[in-house]
């Protein structure tokens, strides 16, 4: 039943690239949480999420069901893009430095903790708004309590009393979703 609504998907955006973000929407999450994981350095996750979605909008025309779902495609684009990305870092690396990277192909493990990834963004993303800010600044940004009290113009107490809220509540939104 999913198979054949993003089917459907698909089919409309390829007669209208303008129904490309509901593609788009649908799969950002989990193409973006897999490509963060393996580059590790938000900026360059962010510009590659957006090369892996430019490329399936321009690629759009060709794409044909084979029996493997539309986001499994876009994966197979992110896992190319990832490395790509590490081919153009070793060729700018200096001779004999050794640069750690991931192969291309992604793994089942990969791909299950890309898709843990994206529900929790989903999650966070439903939080009341100062709970969001709270989270994002800690555990995204990195930033401490103080610095996030003096920004939203709060005690240090305050904030943590919303980060405590917050991760209750994505902890039980989280247990739900496995349940």
């Amino acid at each position: 039943m999913v198979e054949l609504e993003e089917q459907q998907i698909v089919e409309e955006a390829q007669r209208d690239p303008a129904r490309f973000a509901d593609l788009y929407d649908r799969h950002f999450d989990r193409v973006y949480a897999f490509i963060a994981r393996r580059v590790r350095d938000r900026n360059v996750a962010e510009d590659l999420t957006s090369e892996v979605f430019h490329h399936a909008l321009a690629h759009l025309p060709r794409f044909e069901w084979r029996g493997a779902p539309f986001g499994a495609w876009l994966m197979r684009i992110a896992a190319n893009a990832v490395a790509d990305h590490w081919k153009s870092r070793e060729q700018t690396q200096r001779k004999g430095e050794e640069l750690a990277h991931e192969p291309a192909e992604a793994t089942v493990d990969e791909v299950e903790a890309a898709d843990e990834r994206a529900h929790l963004f989903r999650h966070v993303r439903r939080l009341p708004a100062e709970q969001r800010l709270v989270i994002v600044g800690r555990f995204v940004k990195e930033k401490s309590i103080r610095e996030i009290a003096q920004e939203l113009g709060k005690s240090e107490g305050a904030v943590k009393q919303l980060q405590l809220r917050a991760l209750q509540t994505l902890r039980q939104r989280m247990g739900e979703a496995h349940d």
